[in-house]
């Protein structure tokens, strides 16, 4: 069976510099990239079956937003928000330097993408009114012409419902040792039963890169620090945050596709529904039986974002 190679690259923060690890398939040369980032406490693992499959036609790079998985964590938990992961994203484009540049963003994964073409949107006006200097834009990749070719946002979109948002900050914080991989299983599967049905292997798989060995136990592969600034956010930041994301939704210039889970609480059909009239680019695939949010691991799931990926 086809594996990724491991990789990194070095980023800044106001703390100072960290680590991104990423993760790679197919050809290291294809200038057609395929960014996949995952959801607030995931890793980039999560996107082995999809990667698997689209790693033919793309290079396909999967990290481990910073804080997680192979990753280093922060040394001032405040600094994980969705700003910080923007400019770790843009540090590894520039990496990359892709002719081409896909995104498939998944809870988090999609806020970093709508955030970093917002970043991409306004270099790019910048370079036209004649304010570009060279120094912004370029480390946005490949010169500062880059965009983004075609966007997946699954179960994600600029407003996000409040309740979800606090059920999923209380568990970020909680410890959750267990004695042995198999007790680490089924406490994900307990707690992750709105990923749907899954075999018994695919919650194997899916357990097997957010818990590592520490002793004799098994840990959350995350800074549990990822909780204080979820902590630190009010109905006001969230309101002004939405704003932002709206605009930059309603400035993407690329084809959009936006995979919902039926069962979601985080986005409801009525947003979906206004991002397709606000965005005529946009179209919406809801998966059934699934809530927050598809796991990208069935032919079901996978084959609408492989069409339109390829398309």
């Amino acid at each position: 069976m086809q594996e990724p190679r491991l990789d990194s690259v070095t980023c800044a923060s106001p703390a100072g510099l960290h680590r991104m690890a990423y993760w790679e398939w197919g050809d290291p040369d294809n200038d057609r990239v395929l960014l996949c980032v995952h959801g607030l406490t995931r890793t980039g693992r999560d996107f082995d079956t999809l990667a698997r499959q689209l790693a033919p036609h793309f290079r396909v790079v999967c990290p481990d937003v910073v804080g997680r998985g192979a990753s280093d964590w922060l040394a001032n938990p405040a600094y994980y928000t969705i700003p910080q992961y923007v400019s770790d994203m843009t540090a590894l484009i520039a990496r990359l330097r892709p002719a081409a540049l896909d995104w498939v963003g998944t809870s988090m994964g999609g806020l970093i993408g709508l955030a970093l073409s917002g970043a991409l949107a306004m270099a790019r006006a910048l370079r036209a009114s004649g304010g570009y200097t060279g120094t912004h834009a370029e480390s946005l990749g490949n010169g500062p012409g880059i965009r983004l070719n075609r966007m997946v946002l699954n179960d994600v979109g600029p407003r996000l419902d409040l309740p979800a948002l606090r059920r999923i900050g209380e568990y970020v914080g909680q410890p959750g040792e267990h004695a042995s991989f198999a007790q680490a299983v089924r406490a994900m599967r307990e707690n992750s039963e709105t990923f749907g049905p899954h075999t018994d292997e695919q919650w194997e798989a899916l357990a097997r890169y957010v818990f590592r060995r520490q002793g004799e136990r098994w840990v959350k592969h995350y800074d549990l620090g990822l909780a204080k600034p979820l902590a630190a956010q009010t109905p006001d930041v969230y309101a002004a945050g939405e704003q932002i994301l709206w605009q930059a939704w309603d400035a993407l210039d690329c084809p959009a596709l936006v995979l919902r889970g039926a069962r979601s609480d985080l986005l409801s059909a009525e947003t979906a529904a206004e991002m397709c009239r606000r965005n005529p680019r946009a179209r919406v695939v809801e998966i059934p039986g699934v809530g927050h949010a598809p796991t990208l691991m069935t032919p079901q799931q996978i084959e609408p974002v492989a069409q339109f990926l390829l398309g």
